[in-house]
């Protein structure tokens, strides 16, 4: 009798966000004389910049003859990108790292899902609260959590990061192996000094721990006491891996381009306390599971890291953080207390009235249609609070904070 993975059956419901589009697709067709605006799922909407497109179009002409074609390619991704990401991303800022331990991939949310297969099923997690929801998941499906009891999975270590303690969360104050971070943060838009992230990198180095470190919205940090990689923190590279992306970064939702970086010195232990190289396993995992991204796709990231490109990037991204001001000022003008919308696209608000979570996103959505996404569905410390986002087109954003203004809050 084949038999299901019945860790699965922990996962609570769908998952949030395609709850939301299911939700919102409902009252669209109860209400189709009605416009919707969508602040909740942080998918772009400003096209791909047009440097990204012509290198797009010339890479699939390259495909269309015999000797510029490419078949399968290593996993790790071609020289040409790591390159280019090595010397723009880490070489610039004084961080020494080597190609390869620079793996290219189709996303960060399931590179961070899939990080976790080469680590032990028995280690003991540290998630802060609220959170990326795939953080959680993919550690409940791999059979590392216990059942979920009052708004939170058994075996998992959470790390409240409350409006008290400046939405950052305070070190375990028990013993754990693997660590979650994200800044800046999605949901709550907050940022890392490098002397918070020295206290986590002392803490992992004295543990013998390791950091996943999601930098997926590095781009939006605009000012420069804040670092933008772990890396930048004296000792990181042997306790940290740290995943980026280029969905938000350049607009590839659609197109799909990340990058893990596996320092060489990064390093888990067997049962016998011998360290291994994170490095290779992860080369290993990926040259097992994973065959590469598409050449087309490699040679459109690669425009990232051109002057050219870049100037177009960081236009879409200025744009962005515009929309991120327009909310975060927008809700002020309420009285609504709010952290994000600077150097992060994701304004994080509290609801007025103690609403909860969900009837703040109903009611938002019933009277004047604004999509967010309701808090509690980042975790428990997430209830009473409620997630905007700054991806849209800047017309939506205003009306949106408009028809907000205009509510009987």
């Amino acid at each position: 009798m084949i038999k299901i993975n019945s860790n699965y059956l922990k996962l609570q419901g769908s998952y949030l966000f395609s709850e939301i589009a299911r939700l919102v697709k409902e009252y669209q067709e109860k209400n189709r004389d009605k416009k919707i605006i969508r602040l909740g799922i942080g998918d772009v909407t400003e096209p791909l910049p047009q440097s990204i497109v012509g290198a797009i179009k010339k890479a699939a002409d390259e495909m269309g003859v015999r000797e510029s074609f490419k078949g399968y390619r290593s996993d790790e991704g071609y020289e040409f990108l790591r390159e280019k990401i090595k010397n723009h991303d880490f070489s610039s800022r004084g961080i020494n790292i080597d190609i390869d331990e620079i793996f290219i991939s189709t996303g960060a949310k399931e590179d961070v899902a899939n990080i976790q297969e080469i680590l032990s099923a028995d280690s003991k997690i540290a998630i802060t609260d609220p959170v990326y929801p795939v953080y959680i998941d993919s550690n409940v499906m791999a059979g590392r959590t216990g059942d979920f009891k009052n708004g939170r999975f058994e075996n998992v270590c959470y790390l409240d990061c409350l409006e008290s303690n400046n939405y950052i969360p305070d070190l375990p104050k028990e013993k754990v192996d693997l660590i979650y971070l994200c800044f800046p943060n999605n949901p709550t838009g907050q940022v890392a000094t490098k002397e918070i992230l020295k206290k986590w990198v002392n803490y992992a180095k004295e543990n013998k721990s390791l950091i996943i470190y999601d930098a997926a919205y590095e781009a939006f940090i605009t000012d420069p006491s804040i670092p933008k990689s772990i890396f930048e923190i004296e000792g990181a590279k042997e306790v940290a891996i740290e995943f980026r992306s280029l969905s938000k970064t350049a607009g590839f939702t659609g197109v799909r381009l990340s990058y893990v970086i596996v320092p060489k010195e990064s390093r888990a232990f067997d049962e016998n306390g011998v360290a291994h190289s994170l490095n290779k396993l992860w080369n290993r995992r990926q040259s097992t599971k994973f065959n590469g991204v598409a050449y087309i796709i490699q040679r459109a990231g690669e425009v990232v890291f051109t002057k050219e490109g870049r100037e177009e990037v960081d236009k879409i991204i200025k744009y962005y953080l515009g929309n991120a001001k327009i909310i975060g000022e927008g809700i002020k003008k309420l009285g609504i207390r709010y952290s994000g919308g600077v150097n992060a696209p994701y304004v994080w608000l509290k609801t007025p009235n103690n609403l909860s979570s969900w009837d703040f996103f109903n009611k938002l959505l019933s009277e004047c249609q604004v999509v967010g996404t309701p808090g509690v569905g980042f975790g428990k410390c997430g209830e009473g609070y409620f997630r905007l986002s700054s991806f849209g087109k800047r017309e939506d954003v205003e009306e949106a904070i408009d028809r907000i203004q205009k509510l009987s809050l």
